[in-house]
């Protein structure tokens, strides 16, 4: 129980923080952490980021049930499982549409993770996974696809789905993904030719920085 009342107030932060820095709009998105190795707490049907209170999130178990809450949880949680159940490691779930980030997934675009620090360990891998509507098992088992290869998945004409390890790191690779985004669109715009770095400078960087340990892919 203060495990679970512990994960609420997080995410209940990082809600207001998603919609205090246009990380997500209205009320699209939802976001999901573990409580244990059995559940997981995840927003409440139609409920708004940046107003979240205690009862607006439904605990479910990872074999479909949920705790009988009085509220319906996301209809998105068929793509968070397969996120929880394709990576044990994975603590938290963020799903967003923002602007730039939004605009990219509904491209061909692709974005860049050589230009600065955070961009070169947080989006060394980016996957893509097509379009199915939203809260459908098909679109839960394009993700399951996925969910090895990378931390960021751009869901087509849709949004975003971004992972990690804890809650404040799953929030520093969404707002990683939305400035570089920005970045791109913008220099595009302004014809600015941006510097890349050398794959064997970020492959250096990646392994002796000291930066953050270098995740391991499964490239399958």
């Amino acid at each position: 129980m203060v495990m679970t009342q512990v994960i609420n107030n997080q995410l209940r932060h990082v809600g207001r923080y998603m919609m205090d820095h246009h990380l997500a709009w209205g009320n699209a998105g939802n976001i999901s952490a573990k409580t244990s190795d059995e559940k997981f707490l995840i927003t409440a049907s139609g409920t708004y980021l940046g107003e979240l209170s205690a009862d607006d999130f439904v605990e479910c178990f990872f074999d479909g049930r949920d705790t009988q809450s009085e509220k319906k949880p996301s209809k998105e949680v068929p793509m968070h499982l397969a996120i929880y159940e394709s990576r044990p490691e994975i603590q938290a779930v963020l799903h967003a549409s923002p602007f730039y980030s939004t605009l990219v997934a509904c491209s061909n675009l692709d974005i860049p993770s050589d230009w600065f620090v955070e961009s070169m360990y947080y989006l060394e891998k980016v996957e893509r996974v097509g379009y199915h509507h939203p809260g459908s098992k098909e679109l839960g088992e394009a993700v399951r696809e996925k969910a090895k290869k990378a931390n960021i998945l751009l869901l087509e004409n849709h949004g975003v789905l971004v992972y990690d390890t804890s809650i404040k790191e799953a929030r520093m690779a969404l707002q990683t993904l939305e400035y570089t985004c920005k970045m791109m669109v913008t220099a595009m715009g302004a014809s600015v030719n941006m510097n890349s770095l050398s794959k064997e400078v970020v492959t250096d960087f990646l392994d002796s920085s000291g930066y953050k340990t270098r995740r391991k892919w499964d490239l399958r």
